[in-house]
């Protein structure tokens, strides 16, 4: 618990240094664009300036500089819109920023074949997962197994460029597909598997993560195959193994948890500056 706390404690310290810097930068817009711009305006509705714009701002910004400004109260009132004019345009812009990417990430994920996918073998983006809850050695329901699952979607969403996961799929390629999962839900169908897979995602990783997978199914060779394209989280995923909860990252074509001193130097350097 230590240190899935320090760890949200230095994302959050990123968080509030964005923002900071985001209101600073209105803050100067705001005092040395808009109320210049809106003072001349105003005196030029009121025949009380001969000068140019240029001039006038030129001589807007030296009165300021030498605090010989009259206008104390409208100029703060201009740097506080400012400021809020840079939070709420750094909100925006990360809001789009996320969602254009993770559409463009989609779009090129979906266009691939899976045949192909499965041709090129389990990678760094890329891995093959037999079952989900069926253990096919003991021909049994094993939930540790769906514990395995949760830890490669945890690596994949804490990396930054996501990955997909395949299940029905063994290591080396073969097709195994889904059937004896399917004999193990209570609705033994590819919406059973789904509503399972989103389910165990919801309680161990957190229902926001939800929307982080994107689950698909295919036939091959007249067998049912999950995809799972997983997205980057907008935070750290942590999984709770032992009662304890671990960060899980990719590394090569495996995944495996950090040691604390590990988890505090990525997490900063994963999330700078995300809202």
């Amino acid at each position: 618990m230590k240190r899935f706390l320090l760890l949200m404690l230095s994302l959050w310290k990123q968080q509030i240094k964005l923002y900071a810097v985001a209101a600073l930068i209105g803050t100067a817009i705001g005092v040395f664009i808009l109320a210049p711009s809106y003072n001349f305006i105003y005196s030029q509705e009121n025949n009380n300036n001969k000068l140019s714009s240029l001039e006038y701002v030129f001589n807007q910004l030296t009165s300021i500089f030498d605090g010989n400004n009259t206008e104390d109260n409208l100029l703060l009132f201009y740097a506080e819109i400012g400021a809020m004019l840079g939070l709420f345009t750094v909100s925006i812009y990360g809001f789009l920023h996320k969602r254009l990417a993770r559409i463009e990430s989609l779009k090129a994920e979906l266009q691939k074949d899976l045949a192909p996918i499965i041709a090129q073998g389990e990678g760094p983006h890329l891995e093959f997962k037999s079952s989900f809850r069926w253990d096919l050695e003991q021909s049994r329901v094993n939930r540790t197994l769906e514990s395995v699952v949760l830890k490669t979607l945890a690596g994949f969403m804490n990396s930054r460029n996501g990955g997909t996961l395949l299940i029905g799929v063994a290591d080396d390629g073969t097709i195994l597909g889904l059937d004896k999962d399917y004999q193990s839900l209570k609705k033994p169908n590819q919406d059973g598997f789904e509503q399972a897979i989103m389910t165990a995602i919801s309680t161990n990783l957190g229902a926001d993560l939800c929307n982080s997978v994107h689950v698909l199914f295919h036939v091959i060779d007249h067998k049912d195959i999950c995809r799972l394209i997983i997205s980057p989280a907008h935070r750290p995923v942590f999984l709770t193994q032992n009662g304890m909860p671990k960060l899980f990252v990719r590394t090569g074509g495996a995944t495996r948890d950090l040691n604390i001193q590990e988890a505090l130097e990525f997490v900063p350097i994963r999330w700078k500056g995300q809202a």
